[in-house]
Order: C-alpha cells, then sequence, then structure tokens
C-alpha cells in the first residue's frame, strides 16, 4: 500500500471489537480517528497510534469514511442524529450487529440525511481482524464500496460485497451462526449420549471429528437439491426410524429429548406433505412453511 492508498478513517465505538478494526486500521497506516460515548473506555487502543478526538464532531469532521460498531443499530442513530448536518457528504460503514430489516431501515435514514451507507457484519472475532483468517460481509452501492475497498482491506482476510442490498450481510451472519450452534448443540447432545453410558469425550472425539468432516461433503449436494427443488438421498421414510431410534436413545439415557424431538416432529410433517420417497434436504419445505398443515 502506498503512502496515496492510505486514506483518513473515523472509527466511532471503542469496545472489543471497535478497538480491533482501530488497530487494524493504524497498522495498515491509515490515519485512525477514534470516539466513544464513554471517555476512558478500558478497551480504548490508547497506545495504538489513534487520534483521540475530543468530540463526535471532530472525530466525524477527520475522516470521509466512517466506521461504526456500537451496541445496536439504535445506538448508531442516535451518534449520527446528535451530529446535525456534520455528516452529509460522508460514508458510513456500520459494522454494527443487527437484523437485516434494521440494515435496509438504517440505510434508507442515511440517505435521507445525505450520508453514503454500506451495512456490513464481520463473521470473526476480534482477535482475527486484521489477520488473513477474517470474515467481513458487505451490502450496498456497489460503487461505494469499490471506492473504499482497499481502505477496508486493512481489516484483515478476505472482504465479501454480497451485491446492493444491505440486508444480505445481517442476513447471512445470522444464517451462519445458525448453523454453526445447530452443530454444536448436535455435538454436544451426542457427547450427552456418549456420557450418560461413562464414556469419556475424549474417546468419542475422533469418531466425532471423522463424522463431522463427512457430514460436511454432504453440504454441496444438500444446496443444489434445494435450489433444485429436488431432494435426492436417503429417503425420509427410511430416517424416520433412525429419528425414532435417537429419541428413544435420549430418553433411555436420561438426556434432554427436545432436540430428536424436534427433528422427528420435522421428518414426520415432512412425510405428511409427501415427502416419504424424497431426501433430508425436503425438510427444507417445513422450515420455510412450517405452519401450512
Amino acid at each position: 500500500m502506498t503512502a496515496g492508498d492510505r486514506s483518513p478513517v473515523t472509527v466511532i465505538g471503542l469496545g472489543p471489537m471497535g478497538s480491533a478494526l482501530t488497530r487494524a486500521f493504524v497498522a495498515a497506516g491509515h490515519p485512525t480517528t477514534v470516539w466513544h460515548r464513554l471517555p476512558g473506555r478500558p478497551d480504548e487502543p490508547s497506545t495504538s497510534g489513534a487520534i483521540r478526538a475530543a468530540t463526535l464532531v471532530e472525530a466525524v469532521s477527520a475522516s470521509a469514511l466512517v466506521v461504526v460498531r456500537v451496541v445496536d443499530h439504535r445506538a448508531m442513530r442516535e451518534i449520527v442524529n446528535s451530529l446535525g448536518g456534520t455528516p452529509a457528504g460522508r460514508v458510513v460503514v456500520n459494522l454494527t450487529a443487527g437484523t437485516a430489516e434494521e440494515a435496509r431501515d438504517t440505510a434508507a435514514w442515511a440517505a435521507s440525511r445525505g450520508v453514503g451507507y454500506l451495512d456490513g457484519a464481520i463473521v470473526t472475532t476480534a482477535e482475527e481482524v486484521g489477520a488473513e483468517t477474517a470474515s467481513i460481509f458487505y451490502g450496498g452501492p456497489k460503487a461505494l464500496y469499490e471506492e473504499h475497498e482497499r481502505t477496508l482491506s486493512a481489516l484483515g482476510g478476505k472482504g465479501t460485497y454480497l451485491g446492493d442490498d444491505v440486508g444480505l450481510p445481517a442476513l447471512y451472519e445470522m444464517a451462519l451462526l445458525g448453523v454453526m450452534w445447530s452443530a454444536w448443540a448436535g455435538l454436544l447432545h451426542g457427547l450427552a449420549l456418549v456420557s450418560a453410558e461413562d464414556v469419556a469425550a475424549a474417546d468419542f472425539l475422533p469418531h466425532a471429528t471423522s463424522w463431522l468432516r463427512r457430514v460436511g461433503t454432504s453440504v454441496p449436494e444438500l444446496t443444489a437439491g434445494v435450489d433444485r427443488g429436488s431432494y435426492p438421498g436417503p429417503t425420509l421414510g427410511h430416517q424416520v426410524v433412525e429419528a425414532e431410534r435417537l429419541l428413544a436413545a435420549s430418553r433411555a439415557g436420561g438426556v434432554d429429548e427436545a432436540l430428536p424431538a424436534f427433528l422427528l416432529a420435522r421428518v414426520e410433517q415432512a412425510i405428511r406433505r409427501g415427502h416419504a420417497g424424497d431426501g433430508f434436504a425436503s425438510l427444507i419445505e417445513v422450515l420455510r412453511e412450517p405452519h401450512t398443515d
């Protein structure tokens, strides 16, 4: 990155993630101004080389690009509203966690104030920001993203532009969190089953790891089936028996049965809708429209 590429940037919000964003911009050579509503916040990168603005107006006036990471969209709007007309002509990259609808509402709100707006979702830990493993999604006007892509690349990894819809980053983040939590819940349920029979989790670990890798290879096929609307693979008529056994094993082991009960109920519902001869991916029909029976 040449000196001409080191554009100034302002970071609003100095929690753990905001501080990580600040450190990444400073490390990449960008003159970085910071501001937080609570002075003297412990997480503030006081020795990172960032410039601490005395006021919010001073912070926003320092850079054409303003990156915001605060507690929620409401806090973000309150902060920008307090500036009056100062933000006009600025570009706000809102990395505040929220929903897709909140992002779309905030984009409309920003447009009414003459503020360029990109929404983003940080799908990584604060410790990874600035590293190659960092993952951040962006949505909003493509020209606006391309204008600031080089500066945003300081945050590490490969920033992924998803499209003009500012709601897509939050949507992808929620979907990925759902995948992660569901996988973790399934693993923990399996560990609960084996530990109920005095099997050490460490003894089960290599088998669980191998199984998860094998399960991962089926993701492209499941995804393609959802897009096609056809669902090959072992049929639900066969898998319902396995789901019944999982529920029975949970009850016998005194393990919480909510997860296998949920699974069995969804399989039975899909079968009632005529999917007995389809594969597991046909459960998407039930998950999309759970109340049409």
